[in-house]
């Protein structure tokens, strides 16, 4: 079936479930409301369950951070107005805004939001840390903060936050959604339904979660942002999410335009939108927006190299000669090019992305497709021309299939048989989390725009997650170790480029390609940009009337 008759056929099964979901498929009658699909779901609410991006979207609608990133990757004040750091820099001392209120919620009294203090602040990292709470963020401060008081208000307008030893990506981990902060009221009214019921302090407040048919969401009208003329943010009315889970349906819904924007493409509409070379076929320009931007996201196949465990040593992938065959034996250039539309770079240096500044390819050297070095390292690895060398079974997830079959094709050209094993996602992380997965794909957003983010996978003293591979070498932990405690950014970037260095020449993963945000906007909005963490951001949002 060629691509045409493939878009006609999912276009028309997407006319179909519209029809079936009559109760959606209307003409947006609200003019202020942005609209969205979260095709893969929302599990919670809840912001210290934030790990995955449709929960961060939204977490980052209805709370605040001490501090936030800017489209420059610069850590800038949100909660905090400022803060200062110790002499010996373990201590960071915040200076709130004065100015922040809750939502109003019925977990208040009189159901009237109060106001914001560093008490919340220090309740809500706290939460993070509590057994009790069981947030799958609470890695963030493991070894990181102090173990006997690690956050504390002063009074209501003084936070601190104590560090075990000086590190300095600290300001970038507390960024995070999962450090959104919560009000001890609403928490404890709504118990375990918290995750269902968010109150925050953000610029939109919750209405109501069907889960599974839409969330919706209206504007704050307390909110203490400004723009520059002194505006009160944000412009939007309202947001409504619904919950396609048939990416027709959702392209459907958006040429329709009942749906704002659509995040990614789906691999069965990107040649009918898409030139190879990334930008718009003529028939759709002027009809939408195609937005890209560098993302801090790198996708890559994963390998457990832990030596105690029986998948590994029963596996030839155990060999480093074997490993760094595999990465030098099927070509990235061509599988970005071909199946990605050029949406994404090749992945030819470290496993560091693009876009922060440590990536330096003339200084971290990776892998590039060279069949005659696969198949020289197979022969000194034992295995000449591929000969007696068992399937290594690579497990994927449905939307990667093409990308693995790809990789398993010209792997096996190269004398490297791959069996390509498609799971559902649920499935592929509880494997990977539970070292019971020998080679799998994988991909790491960043948390924080802080190179320091993608080494902590390769960290010996991680558990999975982030250390999915079981990767452990001393000399990568030293260089890292050394990175985290210094203040000259020069010499940080260095140290993050020589561990970077040392653990893909050890190669527990094979890098695929460096990642960019696609999305696919109505021409009519304005304010609504790209960045490099895929946020969505929509407080400066608004429509060309």
């Amino acid at each position: 079936m060629n691509v045409k008759t493939n878009f006609i056929k999912i276009i028309f099964i997407g006319i179909v479930l519209v029809q079936l979901a009559s109760c959606y498929n209307k003409e947006k009658s609200e003019g202020n409301i942005f609209h969205y699909n979260e095709f893969n779901g929302i599990s919670s609410l809840d912001p210290a369950f934030a790990k995955s991006q449709s929960t961060m979207w939204a977490a980052h609608q209805f709370y605040n951070t001490l501090v936030e990133i800017d489209d420059s990757l610069h850590i800038i004040p949100s909660f905090a107005k400022s803060w200062d750091i110790s002499a010996d820099r373990t201590i960071f001392t915040f200076h709130l805004r004065d100015d922040v209120f809750f939502h109003d919620d019925v977990a208040f009294s009189e159901g009237k939001g109060r106001k914001l203090t560093a008490y919340d602040v220090e309740y809500s990292l706290s939460r993070i840390i509590d057994k009790e709470t069981a947030s799958p963020g609470s890695w963030i401060f493991n070894r990181k903060v102090d173990s006997i008081q690690p956050f504390k208000a002063i009074d209501d307008t003084t936070f601190q936050l104590k560090l075990l030893r000086p590190y300095l990506p600290i300001l970038g981990i507390i960024s995070m959604q999962y450090c959104s902060i919560v009000a001890k009221e609403a928490v404890e009214k709504y118990g375990i339904n918290f995750r269902r019921h968010p109150v925050g302090t953000g610029p939109f407040r919750f209405i109501t979660w069907e889960e599974g048919q839409a969330l919706i969401m209206k504007k704050n009208p307390t909110y203490f942002e400004k723009d520059s003329a002194g505006n009160r943010l944000p412009y939007l009315d309202g947001v409504n999410i619904s919950f396609y889970d048939s990416k027709a349906t959702e392209f459907l819904l958006f040429r329709q335009k009942q749906l704002d924007f659509i995040n990614d493409i789906e691999a069965s509409f990107k040649d009918e939108i898409l030139t190879k070379q990334g930008t718009l076929r003529k028939d759709w320009e002027g009809k939408i927006v195609l937005q890209t931007n560098p993302y801090l996201n790198i996708e890559y196949l994963g390998i457990l190299v832990d030596s105690i465990n029986e998948l590994v040593r029963n596996s030839p992938m155990r060999s480093k000669k074997i490993r760094q065959a595999v990465n030098y034996g099927f070509d990235r250039r061509k599988m970005v090019l071909y199946l990605r539309n050029s949406l994404g770079t090749p992945a030819e240096s470290g496993f560091v992305p693009m876009g922060l500044p440590s990536f330096d390819t003339a200084v971290v050297k990776g892998y590039h497709y060279d069949p005659a070095k696969a198949k020289r390292l197979l022969a000194e690895a034992g295995f000449p021309d591929g000969k007696g060398l068992p399937p290594i079974k690579l497990l994927t997830i449905p939307i990667y299939a093409d990308m693995a079959n790809f990789i398993a094709k010209q792997l096996g050209e190269s004398g490297i048989p791959v069996q390509v094993d498609v799971v559902q996602k649920s499935l592929l992380l509880t494997m990977t989390s539970s070292s019971t997965a020998a080679f799998f794909r994988g991909s790491w957003i960043a948390d924080y725009p802080d190179a320091e983010n993608y080494l902590s996978v390769f960290y010996s003293k991680n558990p999975a997650p982030p250390n999915y591979t079981r990767y452990s070498s001393a000399a990568f932990d030293a260089a890292f170790e050394k990175a985290i405690t210094e203040d000259n950014d020069s010499i940080r970037y260095k140290l993050y480029q020589q561990a970077d260095q040392i653990m893909m020449n050890d190669a527990p993963v094979v890098p695929l390609w460096y990642d960019k945000v696609v999305r696919l906007a109505q021409t009519n909005i304005i304010g609504f940009k790209p960045n490099a963490l895929n946020l969505l951001e929509l407080r400066y949002t608004k429509f060309d009337k």
